[in-house]
């Protein structure tokens, strides 16, 4: 079984279904927005939130991936940061519940955390997000060792306004002969880092996954020709586009694939586990088409309930999907 290593923001989600928004105007949160919050304010929401019966989970991009790929079976570790505190041991023993290997760093700053307010009657959904000590990770905490034996790493978009960080990580991966995939994690990063995402990609990267947003602001064009052109730069590139599916390209081989059924009622993490169900079937030698639907069927289930993490009722049904589909996970 082929083994992935994935680095990104450890941020622990701190899931609040709120009946109305008074919440948010307290703390000057427009509804739907994603406001960064110093340390002081992320502690005031946190102990606010606290009594109401919140949901932990160990949340970040790229660790919901490496999350989803370990439930598949695929042996998975995930390097990050954590604060010396009660949110960074609980993002610790989760990952371990979840059959994760940490390589998880003790920064100054206190742990890092996105709590995130679902407001009723449509579940919009509203961050408040402390980085802490999360983006305290380092190019010198980063050393071969921790990348030898593995055969793919992943690497969220977020951590690309660590220039330094990435590019060190993408050298020690591409040394180590590692398939590497980012996820471009937002239109914004995209933009703002515009020159060093293309530098990386067309140098290191080998699997890319956009949104139809992120697509069209790195390639300039609409999603389907932001695809070619992206396919262009590394051996595969993905672009999602939300409950219409998805699209490959790989050279000359184009797919469209189709959004599996869902019930949607939240949309967190939908990108983070399709990455992942692509990756574990990619990783089994599967065909591009069966890569993509493996990874909507992932998608389709994280979408089912509150936050980026699977209920086991629902990974049951997914596994037994993709062993109709693909005969894996037998």
């Amino acid at each position: 079984m082929k083994s992935i290593l994935g680095i990104g923001n450890a941020l622990t989600d701190i899931l609040a279904v709120l009946e109305n928004d008074s919440l948010l105007e307290q703390f000057h949160l427009p509804e739907g927005s994603m406001q960064h919050v110093d340390r002081e304010t992320g502690e005031k929401i946190w102990q606010t939130l606290k009594p109401m019966g919140v949901q932990y989970v160990a949340g970040g991009s790229a660790a919901n991936t490496i999350t989803a790929t370990a439930v598949l079976g695929m042996p998975s570790t995930f390097i990050g940061k954590v604060g010396n505190d009660e949110l960074g041991s609980l993002f610790k023993s989760e990952q371990a519940r979840n059959g994760i290997q940490s390589i998880l760093f003790t920064g100054k700053a206190a742990s890092g955390r996105a709590m995130v307010f679902i407001t009723a009657p449509n579940a919009e959904r509203t961050f408040a997000v402390y980085l802490g000590a999360a983006i305290e990770l380092v190019p010198e905490d980063l050393k071969p060792e921790q990348f030898a034996g593995y055969d793919y790493f992943h690497i969220e978009g977020y951590l690309v306004q660590n220039q330094d960080l990435v590019r060190r990580a993408v050298e020690l991966a591409k040394e180590a002969g590692m398939i590497i995939s980012i996820d471009m994690a937002s239109y914004n990063v995209v933009e703002s880092n515009f020159a060093f995402l293309h530098d990386i990609i067309k140098n290191y990267v080998d699997i890319v996954f956009a949104n139809e947003t992120e697509a069209q602001v790195f390639a300039n064009r609409p999603p389907r020709e932001a695809l070619d052109e992206i396919a262009k730069m590394c051996d595969i590139a993905i672009v999602k586009i939300g409950k219409d599916g998805s699209m490959i390209k790989s050279g000359d081989e184009y797919h469209y694939i189709e959004a599996w059924p869902a019930d949607t009622i939240d949309a967190t993490g939908a990108g983070d586990l399709y990455a992942a169900g692509f990756l574990f079937a990619h990783s089994n030698g599967l065909s591009l088409k069966d890569c993509g639907d493996v990874g909507s069927i992932v998608a389709a289930k994280v979408v089912e309930v509150i936050g980026p993490k699977i209920d086991i009722p629902r990974w049951k049904k997914a596994k037994q999907e993709i062993r109709e589909l693909t005969g894996l996970l037998q």
